[in-house]
């Protein structure tokens, strides 16, 4: 199976307009366009149901006592986690594409609503909901795309993963709450086939 985008090539940088965040010479960072890429892919194997798409960035810091901290920069040595941005569950087996911007136009505060996507789609709760948690201004639910905002200190440029598993049922079963926890572990024992496409994306300064 293979998975492709007219939006960024494999090892690419991601372009601004597909990112929560954009550098901004004033204040470090300022809200984007916010797009979600356009996705392409063939050669799904025989008996394939239904499709999921996941995208996390596995070069989150583990701790964040340098992030966005004036004079300061986040080590790269610094243990990394992941952080997921999207999930988009139920896509149909005859679908073959997502357009640019079919999911995602814009920053909400709060979130963008869901479970329910576009054409009977279901949309998972990205890692921007623990993100924001305790803040007043953007706490909520963050479901469907909200793409990259790395820290504009991070000594590292950030990878952004976008996966596409072909499964064995027409609806995937998610146990309580569309989580990227729940949404993984759902996904154990459903998966024909996978493939993915990476890009890059950084905020800093200084490896721009």
């Amino acid at each position: 199976m293979q998975l492709h985008s007219r939006s960024f090539q494999e090892g690419e940088r991601i372009p601004g307009r597909l990112a929560f965040c954009v550098p901004d010479a004033g204040s470090h960072v300022a809200l984007s366009d916010n797009l979600n890429p356009h996705l392409a892919w063939s050669g799904a194997p025989e008996g394939t149901l239904s499709f999921a798409l996941l995208c996390h960035d596995p070069d989150v810091p583990s701790r964040g006592d340098d992030v966005n901290q004036e004079g300061r920069e986040v080590p790269a040595e610094l243990p990394r986690v992941d952080f997921y941005h999207w999930l988009l569950l139920d896509i149909p087996a005859e679908q073959s594409e997502i357009a640019e911007g079919g999911h995602s136009v814009g920053v909400s505060a709060r979130g963008k609503s869901g479970p329910e996507a576009p054409q009977g789609l279901r949309h998972g709760i990205n890692d921007y909901t623990g993100w924001f948690a305790g803040d007043t201004a953007m706490a909520g639910d963050y479901y469907g795309y909200d793409g990259p905002c790395p820290p504009w200190n991070d000594s590292l440029e950030h990878r952004y993963v976008f996966t596409l598993y072909a499964l064995d049922v027409a609806k995937l079963p998610v146990p309580g709450a569309l989580t990227p926890a729940n949404v993984l572990a759902a996904l154990s024992g459903h998966v024909l086939a996978s493939a993915s496409l990476s890009g890059r994306y950084t905020l800093n300064p200084r490896l721009l």
